[in-house]
């Protein structure tokens, strides 16, 4: 009998859970950079071998301070993971739990479902003894089902992690067929990897306030016609975005183009231009309109 069901990845924004979740579907799904509100969904990727099936929801980090309708929605889409998963991972950084963290716990505190926890970032420990008081620290704060230090960005720590979570997932049919890595539409996919794009390239100016929506994607035979608005809040914002000459859209979009061409095993026509959508990151109609909503 196969074993297959939902593992949701909680924690606070910036721990490695999109690092994590790729290296583990051994394909890039959720997008990455070192700055918390990256994962703005959640998202699933769905991972399969011969007995088990394990959709993982890659959650927005659990933020403490919630100031912006964005911060409130994105909230919202981790918490509801914790009531969807068969298991809930949740991940810290070795040697370091802070208030966040703790809140975050807090919030696991009487689910029914295992709670593993994952302790990332093990490569970066010096010296190798001081993990263990850390470990037997976080023991005491929560009955986990199971302790998993690991790297996320080492391959072999992702299908350790796999072996545990097997343990605790129900028998039953695969409810997606073998070759699904994910559930999202390869136009929510273009929109995210572009703003992964913009996100590192401008993570200093305006790390928070670009959304990215698709406003045309058709397929042509071999090759992917897409249009990208990008939103920003204020008109200053703008020529940040298109930089000198156009130059830092351009490239950003090359970028893209270059990733979704891998990912798509297609051609790729990628056009983007900026808007001014003033408060967007705090206005409810507008993040609906953007497709800020739960995706579970």
């Amino acid at each position: 009998m196969t074993k297959a069901g939902f593992a949701s990845i909680i924690g606070r924004p910036n721990v490695g859970k999109s690092t994590l979740m790729n290296g583990i579907l051994g394909q890039k799904i959720s997008i990455t950079s070192n700055k918390p509100q990256t994962t703005r969904h959640a998202i699933t990727g769905i991972y399969t071998d011969n007995e088990t099936q394990i959709i993982f929801l890659d959650t927005p980090g659990i933020h403490t301070n919630m100031q912006s309708a964005l911060n409130k929605q994105l909230n919202r889409t981790a918490m509801s993971s914790i009531t969807t998963g068969d298991v809930l991972i949740f991940m810290v950084e070795a040697l370091r739990f802070n208030q966040d963290d703790e809140k975050v716990l807090s919030k696991l505190k009487g689910v029914e479902a295992p709670v593993i926890l994952v302790v990332n970032k093990i490569d970066k420990i010096e010296n190798k003894d001081d993990l263990f008081p850390f470990l037997a620290q976080m023991s005491e704060r929560f009955d986990f089902a199971d302790i998993v230090p690991l790297s996320a960005k080492q391959e072999k720590s992702g299908m350790r992690l796999v072996e545990v979570i097997q343990k605790y997932l129900p028998e039953q049919a695969f409810p997606y067929s073998e070759d699904e890595i994910t559930t999202v539409s390869s136009a929510f996919l273009a929109a995210e990897v572009l703003r992964e794009k913009l996100t590192r390239r401008l993570n200093q100016e305006l790390p928070y306030t670009i959304a990215v929506e698709i406003e045309e994607f058709k397929i042509e035979g071999n090759l992917y016609r897409i249009l990208a608005a990008i939103s920003v809040e204020r008109e200053s914002q703008k020529g940040i975005v298109i930089g000198k000459g156009g130059a830092t859209l351009k490239d950003a979009s090359t970028q893209a183009r270059i990733d979704l061409e891998k990912l798509f095993g297609a051609k790729v026509f990628l056009r983007a231009f900026v808007k001014v959508r003033e408060g967007w990151s705090d206005d409810e109609k507008a993040l609906n309109a953007l497709g800020y909503k739960d995706l579970l």
